[in-house]
């Protein structure tokens, strides 16, 4: 099977239809980053970032097409034509040279919509988010609101712990009350400011006391739940990371991807792994002498 097929075959598998249009291939963030298309597929890695030591185990495994969630070339859109002389870019380039992979990236597509067997569909990252972490029972809502309630009153420790281990993850940032009993949480989108009002007010009125958030702003939310743990509502964020909260959905992709292509091609997730490392302050102190 030619790997156009299973671009085409992966996207048709997909509601097609995101924040209310059709997706238009004219705009859609899921082309085609790098590579051929008109060539046998051998094996197909899912992942949420397609980095260079994804590219070397993807080919050590013998794939030749990599299905990424996110951007191939470091921003928005995938535009490399600023990136001529930059050392990175050729060095990654003449990567994907040498091992022959193709990149396509899923993106627009899986948040339209994979099919449900009741014949609906749901976000295909978060749908994975969900399963990874086992809590479709503690689901509030239908998946786009991602609250999940009412979760067993735990230590937001224990939760941290929970996602840590379902996810891979070296740690977790914590904002606010760390001894906060979690009842109420919820998966935020972008903090990054231009909707940050709207977000503190969706806390607020849905009575969220924990989050996890993908990217945060320091000016805003982290201000808020700061100022609410200390006065004593107690509100916790866990800054898991972007692609740490959506990855498992690559993972997940796994499990029904045979299923939309109609073959039987040999395919992995590989994890691009926790971009973030953590050096303790041993020698902190609250003295101020």
């Amino acid at each position: 099977m030619k790997i156009e097929q299973i671009i085409a075959a992966v996207k048709k598998y997909h509601k097609g239809s995101w924040l209310g249009h059709a997706i238009d291939e004219r705009t859609t963030r899921d082309k085609v980053l790098y590579g051929p298309v008109d060539v046998e597929c051998t094996g197909i890695v899912t992942t949420c970032f397609a980095s260079t030591d994804v590219i070397r185990q993807a080919a050590a495994a013998g794939a030749n097409l990599i299905i990424s969630h996110e951007a191939l070339f470091w921003n928005h859109g995938d535009h490399t034509d600023w990136l001529a002389d930059n050392a990175v870019f050729k060095a990654k380039k003449a990567l994907l040279d040498e091992t022959g992979i193709t990149v396509w990236r899923d993106h627009d597509y899986i948040h339209s919509g994979i099919p449900l067997a009741d014949g609906t569909y749901t976000d295909g990252i978060f749908y994975g988010v969900m399963e990874k972490l086992g809590w479709r029972q503690y689901l509030a809502c239908d998946l786009s609101t991602r609250v999940f309630s009412p979760l067993p009153a735990v230590p937001v420790a224990q939760v941290a712990d929970h996602i840590m281990t379902c996810f891979n993850l070296n740690g977790i940032r914590v904002i606010g009350d760390a001894d906060n009993k979690v009842r109420r949480l919820a998966i935020l989108s972008h903090v990054i400011g231009p909707d940050d009002n709207a977000i503190l007010a969706q806390v607020e009125k849905g009575d969220i006391d924990t989050m996890i958030t993908m990217e945060l702003t320091d000016f805003t939310l982290n201000e808020y739940v700061r100022d609410s743990a200390m006065l004593s509502i107690p509100r916790t964020i866990l800054a898991v990371g972007h692609f740490n909260t959506e990855e498992p959905g690559m993972d997940y992709m796994t499990s029904w991807l045979g299923k939309a292509i109609g073959a039987d091609i040999p395919t992995r997730f590989i994890q691009s792994g926790d971009a973030f490392g953590y050096i303790a302050n041993t020698k902190k102190s609250h003295d101020h002498d």
